[in-house]
C-alpha cells in the first residue's frame, strides 16, 4: 500500500476523464452520443488489453463467472454515458460536472434498496444534503421563470438520468466484485458498450470529419488510460483514503470550462457544487469511521497469543 501513489493514480483518471469530456464535448455538436460512446469504448480496448498483458493477466483476467452481470453492468454503463455525452452538448463542462456529483449519492440509496447495505441517519442526512446541493445546480434549467432554453432544461434532465444510471452501475459493480475480477470487469465493460453502442446506428450516426475523428479516437484512449488509473489507485490505497479527489474533477472542468469553452460558471451551480462535494466528503468521512470502528472489534475479537 501506497496511499501517495495511490492519490496521485487517483488524480491522473480524474484529470484524463475531464480531458476526455472536453474532447467528447467539442464534437458533440456534430457526433451523436451513441457514436461518441463506441469510439469511447472501442479504443480503450487496446490500451486495456496492452495493461493486462504487461501485468501478465491476459489469460486469467477476462474470465468471468457471471456473463450476465457483465451484460447489465454494460446496459447501464452504457446510458450512463450516452445521457451524460448527450448533456455535453447541451450544457456548461462544470455544470456538467456538478451534477454528475449525484451518483455517488444515488449510488448509497440504491444499494440500500438493491444489496440490502444498512444506511444510517448520518450518511441519509448526508444524501439528503447533497441532493439539496444537486437541485440548486439544477434551479435555474427548471424554474418556472424563463431564465434556460429548453434545450438547457432537457441537458439538465439528461444529466441527471445519467448520474442515476452511474449509480445503477456502480450497485451492479459492487455486487460482481465478489465473483469478478477487476481486470476482467473493466475490459468487459468496454467491449460490452462497444458492442452494445452499434444499436444506435440507425439513429443517425454520421462520417466524422479527420479531425473529429482524430478527437474520438484519442477520447477512448484516455479512457482506457483513465480506467487503469483508476483501478490502479484503489490497489495503493483505501478507498476512503482516495475518494475525496474525485471532486479535484471541478476544479479541472472549471478551468477547461473557461480557458477552452468560454464557460463563466454561476455563482448559484458554485455554490450548489460545494454542497454536493460536502456532503460526498462526508459520507466517505464516515465509511472510513465506520472501517476502522469494524477493523478495532475485528481485533478485539481475534485471539491473542
Amino acid at each position: 500500500m501506497s496511499p501517495v501513489r495511490g492519490i496521485l493514480f487517483k488524480l491522473g483518471s480524474v484529470v484524463v476523464f475531464i480531458a476526455m469530456a472536453a474532447l467528447i464535448k467539442t464534437v458533440s455538436g456534430h457526433v451523436p452520443p451513441g457514436q461518441a460512446v463506441f469510439f469511447r469504448s472501442f479504443f480503450a480496448i487496446p490500451v486495456i488489453l496492452a495493461w493486462l498483458a504487461i501485468r501478465r493477466e491476459l489469460t486469467t483476467g477476462l474470465k468471468v463467472a457471471s456473463p450476465l452481470g457483465h451484460v447489465w453492468r454494460g446496459v447501464m454503463g452504457i446510458m450512463a454515458m450516452g445521457f451524460g455525452f448527450a448533456g455535453l452538448g447541451m450544457l456548461p463542462l462544470p455544470e456538467v460536472t456538478a451534477i454528475g456529483y449525484a451518483a455517488p449519492l444515488l449510488t448509497v440509496i440504491f444499494a440500500a434498496m438493491f444489496l440490502g447495505e444498512e444506511v444510517r441517519a448520518f450518511r441519509l442526512s448526508a444524501v439528503a444534503l447533497g441532493m439539496v446541493g444537486v437541485l440548486i445546480v439544477l434551479s435555474p434549467r427548471l424554474t418556472t421563470v424563463q431564465t434556460a432554453s429548453d434545450r438547457e432544461t432537457l441537458g439538465a434532465m439528461v444529466v441527471l438520468i445519467g448520474a442515476a444510471c452511474a449509480a445503477l452501475a456502480q450497485v451492479f459493480v459492487r455486487k460482481m466484485v465478489a465473483t469478478e475480477r477487476t481486470s476482467a470487469i473493466v475490459f468487459w465493460f468496454s467491449l460490452t458498450s462497444a458492442g452494445l453502442a452499434l444499436i444506435t446506428v440507425p439513429f443517425g450516426w454520421v462520417v466524422p470529419t479527420p479531425g473529429e475523428a482524430a478527437l474520438l479516437v484519442l477520447a477512448g484512449l484516455l479512457g482506457g488510460f483513465g480506467q487503469i488509473f483508476l483501478t490502479s489507485g484503489y490497489r495503493h490505497a483505501d478507498a476512503s483514503i482516495i475518494a475525496p479527489f474525485e471532486y479535484a474533477s471541478m476544479i479541472f472542468a472549471l478551468a477547461i470550462g473557461y480557458f477552452v469553452f468560454e464557460e463563466v460558471p454561476t455563482l448559484v451551480m458554485l455554490g450548489g457544487a460545494a454542497i454536493v462535494i460536502s456532503a460526498g466528503v462526508l459520507i466517505i468521512w464516515r465509511e472510513r469511521q465506520l472501517g476502522l470502528e469494524r477493523a478495532k472489534q475485528r481485533r478485539a475479537m481475534t485471539p491473542q497469543g
